[in-house]
């Protein structure tokens, strides 16, 4: 049997020999004879394997994540058939296992040693892809081989890799794209983040330059079925669509990627150190800073090659990173073809006047000419050097390169190793130089190297995508930097092995992550030094950090331990140390010019990757087999690298309940609620359950109006209100309109505040960071204390504090009326954390109790034995509730969208003899007003 593998590295290997490989072979092409097109596309789609199963579960923990692929596929037909597994990977991971069952044999995957001359030759064949964002490069894992007849082949492949903070938000990035519609599809993501939680976002897929797939109906919010579990340190989301919700947005099976953003709660001061079995790592990322002032040139490609699109678009991203320049900055523009055209011979300062200038030299840039690369850097970097010498400004300013073009050196110096070095030399690591290469002619090797060894980064993005945005994206990221010159110190007799511990500059919003061994591991504390420059003073921060008791880790990759030198079992901190290691020695590796120094590196990386099982340049990878399949070995093997250690699995309520029947039932469809509520035109029902009385009553409001339906501001801390909206009344009704609600708005206002809108569409919550929720899909969202639920096109239930529960039903009309309107009901279901000040239309009654003091029926009867009765016209009397007197009338009414019938005494008049005070006494100047005349509410705020 032929067993192909690959990773775009030039990665393969047979496993089986060459007749047994050809034996297999069925080619019609080589037998001479000539088959209708027709007929061999009837075969192909007869003889295609069918993917049974396509799952992917993702466990990160503090930033690191754990991800198992696995991949399950059929062959219907009645020959053996070739298949082949394939799956994109961000570029930034390390394969860490690949196992390929075939019928009743497994084929294992084994990370061994590369020689030294494929090492250096597979970097240049390294295969990299990028989706609709250029800053998101990945990879591509191939697997193939050949399946028996009528038999099943599993893959499972494990990577890992440490996600990076940029513009405020980790992101964590799955590829769903099993290339064709799959019975079982899910992705099950798990994030444990010892700091707490600050926000988390679920992205529509995101997959515009795959031809022929698509997105949803909605792109607003999650994925159709995705499901969101959350409280403070732990999330769950699960996307798992169904045959038909695929179909909907690819019919090729090519969904897209799967995106989740997050951040993270952090102290201002030192940042947050974690210990686990002799391992630390050390995440740093102060805010609040005043910026440090930039002076940055601005190195544009204007060469024949970018007439068109691209210079057109990178013109106007241009215009709005001008605008975006702040006004202690300094800048210039350099153009260049074969030509070096400087717009002015020395940094300017941010005015208008400078900035419309600006705009007008770049708009006159056009096309011509060839590519000096080394003329360009050069002129920028004495621009940059003049600036700083003459100014006396060094440390409290930061001088940054933004270099864009489109090709190769074709001008002036065109070696490659001699520009490097002419720019290092002028640079002298003052000058950072960050790189964008457009389309697939651009020496990208070249421009990867100019940012390594000059403090600076690197995108790449390519012909058919957007160059404006992807500029203005990458601009974002380092438009604010706050700290320059950075060190980190722990005392040399306490850590060793440290990574990189020295920073040219922090920038707003990304994060600077250290990680090393510690050398005592009862160690109580850590001392740490931190020394900075700002825009104000030298910044040099000192404490002693506790680290704690350090727990006995377990391995988190589900295998026995790799050898290595330390002691005890491998945890998520010694892999993260392994992985940011390893990183940088290949960073250093490929900045390096010196071979000794170079094969120092390539041998301490080729080590480290071998010890903790990662596939990088200098490893590959051999199938070893085939072995009889274990029992149980398909459903477990590969899957426990996704899972994590015990802690992670965790209920959203609390880590002291059994997780399973909250996830896998993340909401109920029907949810038990009291009868009080307000619903339809709008009716109000209220529950007495002390007396066992059920009061009803209308209130008429205009269009427009926005009621008080729950006011406990002062106390609880919660704002119920509710917005009417207007529709022609029925034919032959005694009404002249109708009135709805369409917009329920909840203020929660401890222990944070929190705003919710809510609409027959669409729920929208702020708590700082705003998030989305369609009503047509089933998601389950919260943190500190509130939760909210939606069940789709049903209802959304908001929880605050586990005391207090509100449902709102949602009402959709296939085809309404003219009288008809999508609307909102709202229902009580816990009201135990509302306090005895509670007021509004709903409110006032809560904590109360009523009687009736006239009864003609005789007190042994109630409404529920009076079932011959029309409603309406039954008996009257007399309610006595909160010091009122109220006339009253039997009836029935219809609750819960009409499922269940309810007998109450119903209030005439609008209930003004009911209510506190008038109608108008509850009428909300806005949607979050939170004053209320009547009760002890008195304030009015946001």
């Amino acid at each position: 049997m032929l067993l192909l593998l690959g990773l775009c590295l030039g990665l393969s290997l047979c496993v089986g020999s060459q007749e047994e490989a050809q034996s297999w072979g069925h080619s019609t092409e080589q037998d001479g004879l000539r088959v209708p097109r027709q007929v061999r596309l009837l075969q192909r789609l007869k003889t295609k394997p069918l993917m049974t199963e396509f799952s992917v579960k993702s466990t990160i923990i503090s930033r690191y994540a754990f991800t198992t692929v696995s991949c399950r596929m059929l062959n219907r037909a009645s020959e053996d058939q070739d298949i082949e597994f394939q799956m994109q990977i961000p570029a930034a991971a390390f394969i860490t296992n690949f196992t390929m069952l075939i019928g009743d044999k497994m084929y294992q995957g084994e990370i061994t040693e590369r020689a030294k001359k494929s090492g250096d030759r597979v970097k240049e064949k390294r295969n990299k892809t990028t989706e609709e964002n250029g800053e998101k490069g990945t990879e591509i894992f191939r697997a193939s081989a050949v399946i028996p007849s009528k038999d099943k082949a599993a893959f499972f492949l494990s990577y890992e890799e440490l996600l990076q903070r940029r513009l405020g938000k980790y992101e964590h990035s799955i590829s769903v794209r099993p290339q064709q519609l799959s019975g079982r599809l899910s992705v099950d993501v798990n994030i444990l983040e010892r700091a707490g939680i600050a926000s988390l976002e679920v992205l529509p897929l995101h997959n515009s330059r795959q031809r022929g797939s698509g997105r949803g109906e909605d792109d607003s919010g999650p994925p159709p079925s995705t499901v969101i579990n959350q409280n403070e340190t732990f999330a769950n989301i699960i996307f798992k669509p169904s045959v038909v919700q695929q179909a909907k947005i690819a019919q090729n099976g090519v969904l897209g990627d799967f995106i989740i953003r997050y951040d993270v709660n952090r102290e201002q001061s030192i940042g947050d150190i974690q210990v686990l079995n002799g391992y630390f790592v050390h995440y740093f990322a102060p805010k609040d800073l005043p910026p440090l002032p930039k002076n940055v040139v601005f190195v544009l490609d204007s060469s024949a090659s970018m007439v068109g699109t691209k210079l057109r678009q990178t013109k106007d991203a241009l215009f709005t990173i001008l605008h975006d320049l702040r006004p202690q900055d300094r800048f210039s523009i350099i153009g260049f073809s074969n030509r070096i055209k400087v717009w002015k011979d020395h940094l300017i300062s941010v005015t208008p006047d400078s900035i419309r200038d600006g705009k007008v030299y770049i708009h006159h840039m056009s096309p011509t000419g060839g590519t000096d690369i080394n003329g360009a850097l050069q002129r920028a970097i004495r621009l940059l050097n003049k600036y700083v010498a003459h100014n006396d400004i060094g440390d409290r300013s930061v001088s940054l390169i933004i270099f864009l073009t489109d090709g190769k050196p074709t001008v002036g110096e065109t070696h490659t190793l001699k520009i490097l070095n002419n720019t290092r030399e002028a640079a002298r690591g003052q000058v950072c130089i960050f790189t964008i290469g457009i389309g697939n002619d651009v020496d990208f090797r070249l421009l990867e190297k100019l940012s390594l060894e000059n403090c600076g980064l690197t995108r790449r993005v390519h012909e058919e995508e957007d160059a404006g945005s992807q500029l203005i994206g990458f601009y974002d990221e380092i438009r604010t930097p706050l700290l320059s010159d950075i060190r980190i110190d722990y005392p040399p007799s306490s850590v060793v092995q440290a990574t990189k511990t020295l920073f040219p500059n922090y920038f707003n919003g990304s994060e600077i992550i250290i990680a090393g061994k510690l050398v005592d591991r009862k160690l109580d504390h850590l001392h740490v030094e931190v020394t900075a420059s700002n825009s104000k003073k030298f910044v040099i921060l000192k404490t002693d950090v506790p680290v704690g008791p350090q727990k006995a880790g377990k391995d988190v990759t589900g295998s026995s331990r790799p050898e290595g030198d330390g002691e005890g079992d491998p945890n998520h901190i010694e892999r993260l140390w392994s992985y940011l290691t390893t990183k940088q020695l290949l960073s250093s590796w490929l900045q390096s010019d010196d071979e000794p120094e170079k094969e120092r590196l390539r041998q301490r990386a080729q080590d480290l990757a071998l010890s903790y099982r990662f596939l990088t340049p200098f490893t590959s990878m051999k199938l070893r087999g085939p072995v009889p399949r274990k029992d149980g070995l398909e459903e477990a093997h590969g899957m426990s690298a996704a899972m994590g250690p015990e802690p992670v699995v965790q209920s959203v309520r609390g880590a002291g309940t059994q997780p399973g029947p909250l996830l896998e039932k993340p909401y109920q469809p029907r949810i038990k609620i009291s009868k009080t509520s307000v619903d339809g035109d709008p009716h109000f029902v209220v529950d007495f359950p002390l007396s066992k009385l059920t009061v009803c009553f209308n209130i008429d409001g205009q269009p427009g109006d926005i009621l008080r339906l729950v006011s406990d501001h002062m106390d609880s801390g919660v704002t119920v209100n509710g917005e009417l909206i207007g529709a022609p009344a029925p034919p032959n009704g005694h009404k002249k309109q109708r009135t709805y609600f369409r917009t329920i708005t909840i203020l929660v206002n401890k222990p944070e505040r929190s705003y919710l809108e809510i609409t027959p569409s669409r729920v929208i919550l702020d708590g700082g960071d705003r998030l989305v929720l369609p009503c047509n899909q089933s998601v389950v969202v919260g943190s500190r204390g509130l939760e909210v639920s939606v069940s789709a096109n049903a209802n959304v239930t908001v929880t605050i504090q586990g005391s207090i529960a509100f449902v709102i039903l949602i009402h959709l009309y296939k085809k309404p009326a003219p009288f008809q309107r999508h609307h909102l009901g709202f229902y009580i279901a816990n009201s135990e954390g509302l306090s005895s000040n509670c007021h509004g239309l709903l409110g006032q009654f809560l904590n109360q109790d009523a009687r009736l003091t006239e009864d003609p029926a005789g007190p042994s009867q109630s409404p529920t034995h009076l079932p011959l009765l029309q409603a309406g016209d039954g008996p009257e009397a007399v309610l006595k509730v909160k010091g009122h007197q109220v006339p009253v009338v039997w009836k029935q009414r219809k609750i819960y969208n009409g499922e269940e019938q309810i007998d109450c005494w119903f209030a005439r008049n609008n209930a003004a003899k009911l209510i506190d005070g008038e109608y108008k006494d509850y009428l909300a100047s806005h949607p979050f007003d939170t004053g209320m005349t009547l009760g002890r509410g008195t304030s009015r705020e946001l």
